[in-house]
């Protein structure tokens, strides 16, 4: 047992949702983790992945079952949560590294580091509230990341940060892997698993249902999800996973619909498609912008798509719910499975965020006047003007 960093048996945590009503979020959950692996836990929205990492962070208690960690902890479950919104970047980053664990000395030795990490330097003496949430987010992860801990737990930071700080990201969590300390990792970005982790557990409706080497886990991952793929959505009641998204404004309802404008799951070769977004706030804003992005299903990008790069902005209020629709005219998405993300925003602060939460096909069944696929190769089918030379 001295090489075993965390040990769970049987645990599983109920909530009442209303009267006379309990909705179990985690059941039955068993597995343990060796010193030094790295361990993803992947499945949809709702899943338990982020109940599961508050236990083992201590944030919440089990019902049922015991989690047994071995070792010193840091947690990155939300952007900014031990972050007092009055006190500057600089304060801040001693306040939440002292909630994590560092002594002053080693925070003052760090304090270079962390901030050139997080690229907060010209606003190190701004209070926080006044940062965006990618700045917010930044600053978390490079405190976490650069406080050593034995076992570091994180969920999902990934998918707010630009591309580059991303690769930052990964690069500083591929150095913790391979500096032999215990990761645990929630991720729809199943590229960035398969490439920090082992082993990977999949979780669905609360339950453990794969444990296994990462590829193998992500195959059975994707093979239940796109099988289960629903054309309904309804993201209203979706769990976020960041401190204050889905506050102000929040999602509610994304739908794919194909050319003809039905509701759909599965798409023609070379169809058209668009998304219908719907979102409520209990206060006024003007100017918001909406994001989409089409992931493969391994999570990697394929394309995004900004409104206010359109020149697209869109206002909402207690009695003006936004409804809006990004059509997909040129996006010649090859035959396979994909998914959707979705964000709104206020200039540069995030508002609402949803990763994942819609899965489609791509069948290669072609629209009407598209020739059919000769190969299937990467992502997208290009054009391109030919000539003999």
């Amino acid at each position: 047992m001295d090489d075993i960093a965390i040990d769970v048996r049987d645990l599983g945590k109920r909530y009442r949702v209303a009267p006379g009503r309990e909705f179990w979020a985690l059941r039955e959950v068993r597995f343990s983790v060796r010193r030094g692996e790295a361990i993803a836990i992947i499945g949809a929205n709702g899943a338990g992945k982020s109940t599961l990492l508050k236990i083992l962070s201590r944030i919440t208690e089990p019902t049922t079952g015991r989690a047994e960690i071995r070792g010193r902890v840091a947690s990155l479950l939300e952007v900014g949560s031990g972050f007092h919104p009055e006190l500057s970047g600089r304060e801040n980053v001693y306040l939440n590294a002292a909630i994590l664990g560092m002594r002053k000395a080693e925070i003052d030795r760090k304090l270079d580091a962390i901030v050139a990490f997080a690229d907060v330097g010209e606003f190190l003496d701004t209070p926080i509230k006044h940062y965006s949430s990618g700045m917010r987010m930044r600053l978390a992860f490079a405190v976490a990341a650069h406080i050593e801990p034995e076992i570091l737990i994180i969920d999902e930071v990934l998918a707010v940060g630009d591309a580059a700080f991303q690769r930052k990201c990964l690069g500083a969590m591929s150095d913790v892997t391979q500096g032999g300390r215990t990761v645990l990792f929630v991720s729809h970005n199943l590229s960035a698993v398969q490439r920090l982790c082992s082993r990977a557990l999949v979780l669905s409706a609360g339950r453990v249902v794969a444990d296994a080497e990462t590829s193998l886990a992500v195959r059975a991952y994707l093979a239940t999800t796109f099988d289960a793929a629903d054309p309904s959505g309804d993201i209203e009641f979706l769990p976020r996973s960041r401190e204050g998204m889905g506050d102000a404004v929040r999602l509610t309802r994304a739908v794919l619909l194909d050319a003809a404008g039905n509701a759909t799951a599965e798409l023609r070769f070379g169809e058209r498609f668009s998304l219908r977004i719907g979102a409520r706030s209990d206060s006024v804003y003007k100017e918001l912008s909406l994001v989409v992005g089409v992931d493969a299903a391994d999570g990697t990008r394929i394309a995004t798509a900004i409104s206010e790069e359109s020149g697209c902005f869109f206002d909402i209020g207690p009695h003006s719910p936004l409804d809006a629709q990004a059509t997909f005219s040129d996006l010649a998405l090859e035959p396979g499975n994909y998914a959707l993300t979705l964000s709104v925003r206020h200039g540069q602060h995030g508002l609402d965020h949803v990763v994942g939460f819609a899965r489609f096909r791509v069948s290669e069944a072609c629209a009407p006047g598209v020739a059919p696929p000769a190969a299937v190769i990467g992502y997208l089918r290009a054009s391109a003007s030919w000539q003999s030379r």
